[in-house]
């Protein structure tokens, strides 16, 4: 069974066991978070189910394994003759999370 999930503005591919690279999330690093913002689930037999846009009672649970920073990213501005540069370094946030469970709670197969 996989589910697509929509966090952070980006839409991941998760299943049970896999740790996936998030948009940074303001919890504390081994809480449990629910992400309610299912819009697709596949199970092991049967049709998939895509939400309209969500799944009406699909969760994925996950564990937060870290929080981390991504590579620095060098922002430069340069006006040419004018004298003119800025550099700025610029480091996202990351939240590393493990998918523990994905949880269906009676939900139909939609029509097309």
């Amino acid at each position: 069974m996989y589910a697509v999930i929509e966090t952070g503005g980006k839409q991941y591919r998760v299943q049970p066991g896999d740790t996936v690279l998030v948009e940074r999330l303001d919890v504390p690093v081994g809480s449990q978070v629910e992400l309610d913002r299912v819009l697709l689930v596949v199970p092991d037999s049967g049709p998939p189910v895509v939400g309209r846009p969500l799944v009406a009672g699909a969760r994925v649970r996950a564990r937060v394994i870290a929080q981390e920073k991504g590579r620095k990213i060098i922002v430069f501005k340069f006006k040419a003759k004018t004298r003119y540069r800025r550099k700025q370094g610029h480091r996202q946030r990351y939240t590393r999370l493990a998918v523990e469970e994905i949880q269906v709670s009676e939900v139909k197969a939609n029509g097309p």
